[in-house]
């Protein structure tokens, strides 16, 4: 039974987090007037939540920047790329989530692009291609390019939406209520509705965003409403419940070093509240995390790591000195290349590569990793990564001041020099034979432009989609090829970001208890519902879906709890 939309009326909606799936949230209550609050641990500058630091990547399907630089894909292909990728293998845990991954990609052919479009949003014109696959028609990766940058990255994600709910803010619709930090969802023990929360009131900090703010408590609160959403995120930031859940079974042993993908305020900790209220959660075993993260020299928030997207060409070795099984190249295969680390028995591995492929295909995640797109600067988007031969000023930074990397003129140095940088916390000495001969067994798949080496097919194959063979993917040669020069090598950590379960929901964002009812009043959307259903990406996600997912499950929470209030549905509108 939910609660009498009369007296509901006059209550606002309670939303949880002001990360990117509140916000839509929030925007779409706002488009109908509903009046909204947003409660958030943190101070005003970390309106938006860690969708700000990302690099603005949203998957689309059909879109008109696929078909403009001559992508043919569709409807059927995504979602045969999105299951077979998701695994689906338990029958109730995945129920929900089944249906969300449909509505999702459905939902990124039909309006994600006129949507995000009429909030202002804009694209680069070169689609990414993430997650290119595991080689298989069948199997795990995205068949063609589908990851749309936003010109103007996290930032520009987050503005487009933090903008209108503001202007909410300046008509008295939307309230802001900042450092006040949920403890407990209040249940009404008649109609068992989520009608209001409870918690306890931080001391101000002028913290910038991003970095560890106090955990004071000056007050308390409790506040009543119409409904409740929980969109605080996941449980990236805290490193306990990462371990907590890491499925040993699946991912081998619990890595000792961890670098972290998300700011210290991502929790988690909104997730078990909601689940001691009544709650369920579902597919909390499933996780992903990057196996490419580099120790920032420059940290914004505690062990902060950056991590590289990186196109098909590096030579990847785990630390033992083997070089990954196909398909486990660069760029490939997240979860399985996981999958294949935690059975080496150590947490980091190898990139061997030189001067001409870091400058073309090294990338950063993050806005502040990328100054040319985030600040919408196309002399510095053509002049660093078109034209350039030293890579963006950042990867440049990393190179000369990354604590993982070794840059030496020739392949004896560079294993001498890996052996130095692991020696201090026990890693393991590398034979410069057994390198030498991966390194020159590699090297000669590379005289013709056809091969019997599937790393070598996937350059060439990744150099037949143009905008990749003009700015991403580095023409092939050989690693020992002096006029590439330096060698370098990079250490890969395992880099802690997202939780792929989560609250269970229905596909009006509403959580569901653990009988398979829904739970009145409560909503959740983002990170804390697997970015819908508890789940939608399964055991493996296909990149730009994150973002996406936020959109998608806020905009559902949004709407049906405007429903819900006004007591009426709303007119179908972008």
């Amino acid at each position: 039974m939910s609660p009498d939309p009369k007296e509901s009326a006059q209550k606002p909606v309670i939303i949880v987090g002001g990360g990117l799936a509140g916000l839509v949230a929030a925007f779409e209550l706002s488009q109908r007037n509903v009046p909204t609050l947003i409660l958030d641990q943190e101070n005003e500058k970390t309106l938006g939540g860690q969708a700000f630091w990302s690099l603005g990547g949203i998957f689309m399907v059909d879109s008109s920047y696929q078909r403009r630089v001559g992508i043919k894909d569709s409807r059927e292909l995504a979602m045969r790329d999105w299951f077979s990728s998701a695994r689906f293998d338990r029958e109730k845990e995945d129920y929900w989530p089944r249906k969300w991954a449909e509505a999702y990609v459905n939902f990124a052919t039909d309006e994600m692009e006129d949507y995000v479009k009429a909030r202002g949003m804009g694209f680069l014109m070169n689609v990414g291609w993430a997650e290119r696959g595991d080689g298989r028609a069948d199997g795990h990766g995205n068949s063609v390019p589908r990851f749309h940058l936003t010109w103007g990255t996290g930032p520009e994600v987050v503005r487009v939406f933090r903008e209108p709910v503001l202007e909410g803010v300046k008509k008295g619709i939307v309230e802001i209520k900042y450092r006040h930090m949920v403890d407990e969802l209040i249940v009404d023990e008649k109609t068992g509705a989520a009608i209001g929360v409870r918690g306890r009131i931080l001391e101000p900090d002028d913290s910038d965003r991003g970095q560890k703010s106090s955990r004071t408590v000056v007050g308390e609160f409790e506040i009543h409403g119409a409904s409740v959403l929980v969109s605080s995120g996941g449980i990236g930031g805290n490193i306990e419940a990462v371990k907590a859940a890491w499925p040993v079974d699946r991912l081998g042993p619990t890595p000792k070093k961890f670098v972290i993908g998300v700011p210290a305020h991502v929790d988690g900790r909104m997730i078990g509240i909601t689940e001691k209220a009544g709650g369920n959660i579902v597919n909390r075993d499933r996780m992903w995390h990057y196996t490419e993260g580099l120790s920032n020299f420059d940290p914004i928030w505690p062990l902060h790591g950056i991590r590289v997207l990186p196109a098909p060409s590096s030579l990847w070795l785990d630390a033992t000195g083997k070089r990954l099984p196909p398909q486990l190249f660069p760029g490939t295969d997240t979860l399985a290349t996981l999958e294949y680390l935690g059975t080496t028995g150590y947490d980091y591995s190898w990139f061997i590569l030189d001067q001409t492929i870091i400058a073309r295909e090294f990338a950063l995640s993050g806005s502040e990793q990328n100054p040319d797109l985030t600040n919408k600067s196309i002399w510095q988007f053509l002049t660093t990564r078109i034209f350039g031969k030293k890579g963006t000023p950042n990867v440049q930074a990393f190179q000369k001041q990354g604590e993982d990397f070794v840059v030496r003129d020739n392949l004896e140095d560079l294993v001498k020099g890996m052996n130095e940088l692991v020696q201090p916390t026990g890693g393991v000495a590398l034979d410069y034979k057994q390198i030498k001969e991966v390194v020159e067994a590699r090297d000669a798949q590379m005289d013709n432009s056809f091969s019997k080496d599937a790393q070598a097919m996937l350059i060439h194959n990744a150099r037949n989609y143009w905008p990749d063979k003009r700015g991403r993917v580095a023409p092939p040669h050989k690693l020992l090829d002096p006029s590439h020069g330096p060698l370098i090598a990079v250490r890969m950590n395992i880099l802690t970001r997202k939780t792929l379960g989560g609250l269970e929901t229905n596909l009006q964002s509403n959580v569901m208890r653990a009988d398979g009812s829904p739970f009145p009043g409560l909503y959740a959307a983002g990170e804390a519902a697997g970015f819908g259903g508890g789940g939608v990406h399964g055991y493996s996600a296909l990149e730009g879906t994150f973002l996406g997912g936020c959109i998608f499950s806020g905009r559902a929470a949004g709407r049906a709890m405007a429903d819900e209030v006004l007591d009426q549905p709303a007119v179908s509108k972008l």
